[in-house]
């Protein structure tokens, strides 16, 4: 048991209005069982980190002491949290939780109740009811080491943690990318030998595992470990699908090899955009604000090749050419299995998907610049697939080019990726915008009036192209556009004549 002084520790108060902290302490008063503040509460208050919510551990029923936790707070709601041998209730009020659990596995006393838990940082407990006497010294309790552990930044988990709950192994790598700490040795030996253990987590709870990982800055990282340890495979097989396939002489890896090296370079782009898009630097900023923007981008970077296995070919009557025809379209689709497999919501999927999707369109586009010039044409289809993702989808296609270092790539690709990127904001900008977010110059009451069309499929050929016409200076004005739409009816008519 350690001694704390209470201005070392993190106070309550900065974590929980103050109607949360004194309907604690009036019950800590009124239950003659000692209740103890535990797990990541007090692992957050000795790192001087806020925490999200509180958690309490006692000898006596969580739900009987949720329920006056809410009575002494005048409102809240209940939420079971309960497992087959656990009991633990949270109460949310007012966008705050404080969790109650009672001691876990049978246990009859604090001590042992922390050594059931997954790590050592997190099995530690204070007695809440010090915290209503102002001026004691705070007992920290301590049985597992958690306390040095914490001063030496490891992770390293209690007995038996992985048998009682698999998922307690990702949650260790979760605990290195948000604290930057690190597994030691002993912990991810007992990781690779439950590794199989993984299959029987829930799909939703690995999920909320791997999106913190993902939010972190340090995802490239703590993704090798886990690849390293045996897990990764289990969780994401499809991506190991890529480990030696080999790619033309653009890259200089194998396409697992230069999956995981385009997400580590994806996050060196996160750190630091100004760097790789000096110009462009307020789209950028703007875009990353986004909720999920910059986790999925990097989940895009780590799967952004994920179709290339499926669609490998060697071209023999082309000096045996290696080619990945569709690789972009068919990767979405491989991807969309795996999100929805983990419950992933729709708007990540959405994102994510279609980044993946689109991540060659850039490339194809730099190809048109080095025989030519891009047509308003070709930037209006491209702004027009990637919407709101436009900024995202090139920050893709640098982290991609970036990972790419085989001796036939071209030499200003990063250059050529960023002056394009510029060409098409600009375009954008100036040419495009007024067009799609201005007023209509025709709408489709105006194609049944002026031209007695029947609405169907030819409305959106018509009013797409007359966006086009638009952006490209043809049409300025309601006089032009009915010209114009007179005009495509004719030459439409003449190349799809109706046979009677």
């Amino acid at each position: 048991m350690h001694c704390l002084e209470p201005d070392n520790l993190w106070d309550l108060r900065g974590n929980a209005s103050p109607q949360v902290v004194q309907a604690l302490l009036r019950l800590s008063v009124k239950n003659n069982a000692e209740l103890y503040l535990v797990g990541g509460t007090v692992r957050d208050w000795l790192l001087g980190r806020r925490s999200c919510d509180i958690d309490i551990a006692a000898p006596c029923s969580a739900a009987s002491l949720a329920k006056q936790f809410r009575t002494e707070l005048g409102g809240g709601s209940l939420v079971d949290l309960s497992g087959p041998d656990d009991e633990a209730v949270r109460v949310v009020w007012h966008n705050e939780q404080v969790d109650f659990a009672s001691f876990r596995a049978g246990t009859t006393t604090i001590e042992e109740d922390l050594q059931c838990r997954d790590f050592t940082v997190n099995a530690m407990a204070v007695p809440l009811a010090a915290l209503a006497t102002d001026g004691e010294p705070l007992r920290l309790l301590d049985p597992t080491g958690g306390l040095a552990d914490l001063r030496e930044e490891k992770i390293r988990h209690c007995p038996g943690a992985f048998v009682a709950d698999p998922l307690r192994m990702l949650r260790g790598y979760r605990l290195c990318a948000t604290l930057g700490f690190h597994l030691v040795e002993k912990t991810r030996v007992e990781v690779r030998k439950h590794a199989a253990r993984i299959a029987h987590a829930a799909a939703e709870r690995i999920g909320y595992e791997l999106r913190l990982i993902f939010a972190s800055p340090r995802t490239a990282l703590v993704l090798q470990t886990i690849a390293e340890d045996g897990l990764l495979a289990r969780l994401l097989p499809e991506l190991y699908q890529g480990a030696g396939v080999l790619q033309p002489e653009f890259h200089h890896l194998d396409v697992l090899g230069h999956s995981y090296l385009a997400l580590s370079t994806m996050e060196e782009i996160l750190a630091d955009p100004q760097r790789y898009f000096p110009g462009r630097i307020t789209e950028i900023t703007k875009y990353l604000q986004q909720e999920n923007a910059l986790s999925c981008l990097k989940w895009a970077a780590l799967l952004h090749d994920i179709g290339k296995p499926a669609t490998r070919e060697v071209q023999f009557g082309n000096d045996g050419r290696v080619t990945f025809y569709r690789h972009d379209e068919k990767g979405a689709r491989i991807f969309r299995q795996f999100a929805e497999r983990s419950r992933w919501s729709k708007a990540e999927i959405e994102r994510t998907g279609g980044l993946i999707a689109m991540h060659m369109h850039p490339f194809h586009l730099c190809n048109v610049v080095r025989e030519g010039e891009i047509t308003r044409r070709a930037a209006l289809k491209l702004c027009r697939r990637a919407g709101s993702d436009l900024s995202g989808l090139f920050l893709l296609a640098m982290a991609d080019s970036m990972a790419s270092r085989g001796e036939k790539k071209p030499e200003r690709m990063e250059e050529e990726l960023q002056e394009l990127f510029d060409f098409v904001q600009k375009m954008y900008d100036d040419h495009i915008q007024p067009v799609l977010f201005g007023p209509r110059l025709l709408t489709g009451k105006d194609l049944i009036e002026e031209f007695a069309l029947v609405p169907g499929p030819l409305f959106t050929k018509i009013l797409d192209e007359l966006e086009v016409a638009r952006v490209e200076g043809e049409v300025t004005d309601r006089r032009t556009a009915l010209a114009f739409v007179a005009t495509y009816l004719k030459t439409d008519a003449a190349n799809h004549p109706t046979s009677s």
